[in-house]
Parts: C-alpha cells; structure tokens; sequence
C-alpha cells in the first residue's frame, strides 16, 4: 500500500510533462545564443539570469517559480555563480546556458560552482546531501544518502518529484579540494526524472549520486572525479559521453542495489562512451577500477566503450578484502557483445516508474542537438 500514493501522483505528473514537452518546443540554438536579450526562439515562460539581467543568481529565478504547474526555462548568461541549486518543484523546469555552441560541452561557459565535502578533519561529518552543488528532490529527506545498506529511510508518502528536469550546456562544479577528501558532490538526484545534455560534473569524490527513486539520462556530458565518483540507489544511463579519471580510488561506479516487490534494473549503465584519465601526465596505469560494489546488489554496466590503459585488467574489484559484498546478485560488466546485453539495452528496459512498471522515458530528450 505504501506504493500507492506516489504512484498516483506520479501518474498525473507524466500527464503534466506530456503536456509540458509540447508547450516547450522551441528553438533552442536560437534561445541560447549570446546577446539575445529580447529572448528570440526562447519560451514565453523564459526567465534569464545574469549580472545585469532581472535575477542575478540562479537559485533566485528558480525559487520566483515556486511550485507553479506552468513549465519553465531559465536562460543563464556566462559567469561564475557560487550558489547551491535545489530543485523540489514538479513541473518541467529547463536550465539553459548561454553559448554560440550549444552541442559542444567543452565550451560551456556558465560555472554553478560550491565548495563542501563531509567527513573531513575541517568539515565534520554530515550527510552527503548537504554538499552538492545541484540537487533535484521533492523534499530534503527524499535526497539523503544515510548510511548501512538500505541507506536513509524516505517517509513512504513522499510525492515524485520533478518530472522532467533538464540541463543544457552548464558546467557543476564542486570543487572543495583538488583530490578525494570526502564525499563532495556536484550532483544529486532522488525521486525525479533528469536529463542531463552537454553538461559537466565535475568533482573528486562522489561527483554524482543518483538517489532512491532517481532516474538520470545523461547525453554528451562530461563527469569527472577520482573515487567512487558515480553512486546510488536509483537508474543513470550514460551515452556518448566522457568519464575523466582524476585519480583511482575506489571505483568508477558504486552501486547499492534495492530491495523491491517488483524486478528492478536499478543501476548505472554507461555506452558508448570514453573512459580516460583527465590528462596525459597522469601516472595511474592499470590502477583504476571500473567499479566496486557498494552493497552486494550493485549493478554497473559499461557497453560498447573505450576504456583507456588506466583501468585494471580485471576491471572491477571487491569492496574490501574483509568485506567484498559480491554474490550471486552482483552484476559488474564491460559488453563489447550486445547480445549478451539484450536485457538492459535500451533505456525503455530499464527506466521504471515508482510502481515497477518500465518505459518511464517521456522525459528524455532523444534528439538534442540544436
């Protein structure tokens, strides 16, 4: 019965999203380029930030919105913005970095960029949700990762959240120290749909974390980080992207599978995209691993890509050696053959609404190049 509620609410929420995508068309290489202060090719919904714009700082647009049913889009014109953005609205909500190149994530110029981590000697100890510098969730609790090996317990009754949030061409930076100190995350997802296009993560430590209830499409995007930089509860795919490889530490992926009433697929599946170290002066040669298990129920993928010569050849490795959490229910993979894959190679297999059903993929952007 616990299940119920979201359920419903989620099923009128996709309702809202159909009806949001089709309000939404427009053109976005129009609406993005620079010097486009009349908003030619934007949404009538369209509500630009900028030094000299009506909202200076993010946060400020998104919480002029509020809980408003109506779709939006906010157009952010190049700068620094430190600020931590949080997004618990359910309607579609859009993030638009200015650029004269909107299918090249290499030339983003709009930086959302914090300082913070956990677990540190100057920080103390406090759950990762308060680090990240952009987190999509219904309420606070709903974005805690808590601890042991079902993680925080979320209050059964809590609603879904965004149902089609997306990035374009922004850079989420957390850059609290230029190595691994402790959890530090640039982004957090929990009980919402998100889609992520020409989009960098950037990060050493925990870089994004795709929490229970979570559903993460990214798209030629960029995540960088050193340890365990890729973890949850919940689904991220990732395709024709970049994994850049700061450091070996833990693992690339860290998955921490769920116990449900209904078959999951709840993981993290990587195609077609490169794995390689940050940059070529880096001496980790065979010493990063694909991933390692979080819990037992750990499932990451890695289909079709380059791995450069910093992976390990045996690609993943246990937890610990006192502790390797691996049984009959891990799955740890790298497919070069797609029919060994069949199970989980489209994102319709995979992506499920909060009742267990699969094909939750209204929101995902299919086509996105401008």
């Amino acid at each position: 019965m616990s299940l119920q509620k979201p359920t419903r609410l989620l099923a009128f929420a996709i309702l809202i999203a159909t009806v949001q995508a089709t309000r939404l068309s427009f053109d976005r290489g129009l609406c993005q380029r620079p010097g486009n202060e009349a908003l030619h090719g934007c949404p009538k919904s369209t509500l630009r930030v900028g030094p000299h714009a009506e909202f200076q700082h993010i946060q400020d647009a998104i919480d002029s919105i509020s809980d408003r049913p109506d779709p939006f889009v906010i157009l952010v014109e190049p700068g620094n913005y430190t600020e931590q953005l949080n997004i618990t609205r359910a309607g579609s909500l859009w993030l638009l970095g200015v650029t004269d190149s909107p299918n090249d994530r290499t030339k983003n110029s709009v930086n959302v960029i914090w300082h913070n981590a956990t677990g540190t000697a100057t920080t103390g100890t406090y759950d990762n949700a308060y680090t990240s510098t952009l987190t999509i969730a219904p309420t606070f609790n709903a974005s805690l990762t808590g601890t042991g090996p079902t993680g925080f317990a979320v209050p059964p009754d809590t609603p879904f959240g965004n149902v089609d949030f997306r990035t374009y061409n922004l850079n989420f930076i957390n850059d609290y120290l230029p190595y691994a100190a402790g959890p530090s995350l640039a982004l957090s997802i929990s009980y919402a749909n998100g889609g992520f296009y020409y989009t960098r993560f950037l990060s050493y430590q925990d870089t994004v974390y795709v929490g229970k209830l979570g559903n993460a499409y990214m798209y030629e995007s960029e995540v960088a980080g050193q340890t365990d930089f890729f973890y949850g509860f919940g689904t991220c795919w990732i395709t024709d992207s970049l994994v850049s490889l700061r450091g070996c530490g833990g693992g690339i992926t860290a998955w921490k599978g769920t116990n449900t009433r209904f078959e999951n697929k709840y993981g993290i599946y990587i195609h077609d995209s490169v794995v390689q170290k940050a940059n070529s002066s880096l001496a980790i040669e065979g010493q990063c691993a694909l991933g390692r298990p979080w819990n037992p129920q750990h499932r990451s993928i890695f289909a079709n890509c380059y791995l450069d010569d910093s992976i390990r050849a045996s690609g993943y490795i246990q937890w610990s050696t006192a502790d390797p959490r691996v049984n009959q229910n891990t799955s740890m993979a790298e497919y070069r053959d797609f029919e060994q894959y069949a199970p989980f190679e489209s994102v319709s297999e995979v992506f499920q609404f909060p009742s267990g059903g699969f094909g939750n993929t209204a929101w995902i952007h299919r086509h996105p190049r401008a």
